[in-house]
């Protein structure tokens, strides 16, 4: 009996500690805090955050990521710009480089929007903080999919990559919203 108490207590060991550095280093569960990744994340929708993806790799146009806003805060946005690259809106048209980039995500509202009236209000890099004329190094520009509604990168400017947590890869809560984020 004294053994078996034992055998228990090593597996439950084991299985924390696993727990725990899958936790630290892997995944993470993460809140949708507030509308602005609406309508495709909606708030307390219930996400898993993939740390170990920008590890080995580095953010592509369009992931969904979770950054430190500030010490106390994470926010959820997608990655729309690039180090190198420059954007902007123009018309409710993004601009990669002068070239024009489709936004799939936003086509639904963007055709809903009362004529004459603009889903995201036009910008150019060099007018966000910072004043860049492209995105350097080792950042990212991230806006958040409900353009009328978002604190994102037009507030505050690129966010380095060494805040971003991870890339949102699942959204497990509730039921009928789970999905895939691609």
């Amino acid at each position: 009996m004294k053994r078996q108490i034992i055998d228990w207590a090593k597996a439950l060991a084991v299985a924390a500690v696993l727990a725990i550095l899958v936790r630290l280093f892997l995944f993470a569960p993460v809140v949708v805090e507030g509308p602005s990744m609406l309508p495709n994340l909606h708030n307390e929708d219930r996400l898993i955050v993939s740390k170990i993806n920008y590890t080995l790799g580095s953010p592509h146009r369009f992931d969904i990521v979770v950054f430190h806003a500030t010490e106390r805060r994470d926010y959820i946005k997608r990655v729309i710009g690039l180090p190198g690259e420059h954007v902007a809106v123009r018309d409710d048209q993004l601009y990669i480089n002068n070239e024009q980039v489709e936004e799939p995500f936003l086509e639904d509202r963007i055709r809903e929007m009362p004529e004459g009236e603009r889903y995201t209000r036009n910008f150019e890099l060099e007018q966000l903080e910072g004043g860049y004329s492209e995105i350097p190094e080792g950042n990212v520009l991230v806006l958040g999919d409900n353009r009328r509604n978002s604190t994102d990168s037009r507030a505050f400017g690129v966010v380095p990559l060494e805040k971003v947590v991870g890339e949102a890869i699942l959204s497990y809560w509730p039921p009928e919203r789970i999905q895939w984020l691609d």
